[in-house]
């Protein structure tokens, strides 16, 4: 089967990933490194990028394909929802027990049950053949967390593990809070829009 150019990105996109999450998993907060993270960051920046384009160039020459549509959305939570797992765990706590991420677990519980959730409510819908395409606030919420999580990656490689100055902390904080808020929106935005497919299963 030849795979046209906009799913070779989005292939070559999920081998980034898988080198990217080796590398973030290398992470040591006892020994910092921030070239490590510097790398980690670009990996992310690329991998990110290379999410608009693919899906531009499919879009632009007319070869949306459902190869990509599957493998597009796939690689793109793979990515989201692992940094975010990442971020939360261990990996990240240093010795005074404190995680330098800022992410808490809650957090990333709501950012993976909205997904879940926004994919069985489309995989249903498109099942009986009604279009569901992402809605403003699906792709905000998807700019927003790979912003965040860019930034998250940036702090921890310029400061070595510690805090990077204020402004660059407080960036953080907002942009973490800013993507718990949109990712809930996000989530009741697509609740009310499938409120008729929800309304029909509750019947008995």
């Amino acid at each position: 089967m030849k795979i046209n150019l906009p799913n070779q990105i989005t292939l070559a996109r999920l081998v980034l990933a898988v080198v990217f999450f080796v590398l973030l998993g290398r992470y040591n907060p006892a020994v910092p490194s921030g070239a490590l993270m510097m790398t980690c960051f670009v990996l992310f920046v690329v991998a990110a990028v290379t999410d608009a384009l693919d899906g531009y160039l499919a879009r632009r020459q007319n070869q949306v394909t459902s190869l990509g549509r599957v493998l597009d959305p796939f690689v793109d939570k793979v990515l989201i929802c692992g940094v975010f797992v990442f971020f939360c765990s261990d990996l990240f706590v240093d010795g005074a027990g404190k995680n330098l991420t800022g992410v808490q677990a809650w957090m990333v519980v709501l950012i993976l049950g909205r997904e879940l959730l926004v994919t069985g409510l489309r995989g249903f819908s498109e099942s009986r053949g009604e279009s569901y395409g992402a809605v403003f606030s699906g792709k905000l919420k998807m700019i927003l967390q790979s912003f965040t999580a860019g930034a998250i990656l940036f702090v921890i490689a310029r400061s070595d593990g510690t805090l990077a100055g204020q402004p660059l902390v407080t960036l953080k904080t907002l942009l973490i809070w800013a993507t718990v808020v949109v990712t809930t929106l996000s989530m009741i935005q697509y609740l009310v829009r499938s409120k008729h497919i929800l309304a029909e299963a509750s019947r008995p």
